[in-house]
Order: structure tokens, then sequence, then C-alpha cells
């Protein structure tokens, strides 16, 4: 019984690992291509566009002043 609750706990820690590398993986790409001035400044301009077409349209949707 000693050794099933020792596996036990090593799967939170998998699970914590799994995600990390999952982000890491996919988040590379994009920490590869801020290293560009150029592009890094397009990549803002994009991402403050798009959170603020999202902010329009959850705004608009939800009626808010």
């Amino acid at each position: 019984m000693n050794t099933f609750w020792n596996n036990i706990t090593k799967f939170p820690k998998f699970l914590i690992s799994v995600i990390i590398g999952f982000f890491l993986t996919t988040l590379q790409p994009i920490f590869e291509l801020l290293k560009n001035k150029k592009k890094r400044l397009f990549l803002t301009i994009l991402a403050c566009l798009l959170i603020l077409t999202f902010y329009q349209i959850f705004k608009g949707m939800l009626g808010l002043n």
C-alpha cells in the first residue's frame, strides 16, 4: 500500500512538468519572433488590436457603457 501512495504522489509532479513543457514548446517560436525588431513591433501592434477587438466585442455583447 505504501508504494501505491508513492506512485500517486508522482502524478501531480508529472502533470505540472507536462503543462510547463507544453507552454515552453508552444511559446518558444513566439519568443524567437520577438528577437527581430520589426517582427516585435508587428506582434505588439497585432496583440493590442486583438485585445481592443475583444474588448469592443464583449462591451457590445454585455451592453456596457
